[in-house]
């Protein structure tokens, strides 16, 4: 009960009120920008839809990981960027319009590539194929509530009461900061047994899932020219994952809790790499050119 409460509930708010101090942050000009930048949006299409389930994959067959702990590394591979990525990015003075805006791309193309990676994986992994059904309603219903709806409604308090939002921002980052360590902890206690279990057999895996795909996703938009705000924004896009929808994915649609533990695992580590990440980009941030 106490589960459901942190999860359905609690969970949620903090997300809310997140996203809602980064949408204070936003203006209209702010996705014109991008809408303007395209190529932007495709180094983030390729990195996230390409790559990451590509490199998951390699480093899957490389470390011997087999069976359902392979498939529930397929399943988080192919779920789309997590909510968190957007406070990552805005603590990583990174371009938080470009990370907003891949979120919601990532989460509607993402009804149509999980269920195919998801299948290819249980027949590769497990030698049977099966349907998989996407919680779609799920998945958009947490677009809009978690994200699209604070931000919307932060971005209108920017417009409507300019003034205050500009004095209110500062303080409600610092608010956002803790808020976000809060939920490090919420998903350490939530999925505790579950990490405990299989923490020093499948962690590695995950760490070093999470530190490569940061790698490649900067490494990858720098090489093809982009800004370095953007780079780093698109790094945490390919690493940070939705690892609450990888848990419905495994638990609720196929039924497998063993499934779930390599979104439990990485669920948490991936905060600890990326808050170290958006950190240390942080600091070169304040003296290097947008553009």
């Amino acid at each position: 009960m106490q589960g459901d409460i942190v999860s359905g509930v609690l969970l949620p708010l903090i997300l809310a009120f997140i996203m809602f101090s980064l949408g204070l942050g936003l203006t209209v000009a702010d996705f014109r920008r991008i809408l303007g930048q395209p190529r932007a949006l495709l180094v983030g299409v390729v990195c996230h839809f390409v790559l990451l389930p590509l490199v998951c994959y390699l480093m899957l067959q490389t470390m011997g990981v087999t069976g359902v702990f392979a498939v529930g590394f397929m399943i988080l591979a192919a779920c789309p960027t997590g909510s968190t990525s957007n406070l990552l990015t805005y603590l990583a003075r990174g371009d938080v319009a470009l990370a907003l805006s891949f979120t919601a791309v990532a989460s509607v193309a993402t009804i149509f590539t999980l269920p195919l990676i998801v299948t290819w994986a249980l027949g590769h992994f497990l030698g049977a194929a099966r349907a998989v059904d996407v919680p779609v309603g799920l998945m958009m219903g947490q677009v809009a509530f978690v994200l699209g709806l604070p931000v919307s409604l932060g971005m209108a308090a920017r417009y409507r009461w300019s003034q205050w939002a500009l004095r209110f921002e500062p303080r409600a980052t610092r608010v956002a900061t803790v808020l976000f360590a809060l939920i490090v902890v919420l998903a350490v206690v939530k999925n505790w047994p579950l990490l405990r279990d299989n923490f020093t057999s499948l962690a590695p895996f995950a760490v070093l899932l999470n530190v490569t795909m940061l790698a490649i996703g900067f490494g990858v938009a720098w090489a093809a020219r982009l800004s370095y705000r953007q780079s780093v924004t698109l790094g945490i896009e390919t690493a940070v994952q939705n690892a609450a929808l990888a848990l419905v994915i495994a638990s609720s649609v196929l039924k497998d809790d063993a499934m779930a533990i390599p979104g439990a695992l990485y669920g948490v580590l991936m905060y600890a790499g990326g808050l170290v990440f958006a950190l240390a980009m942080r600091r070169f941030t304040r003296t290097t050119p947008s553009n």
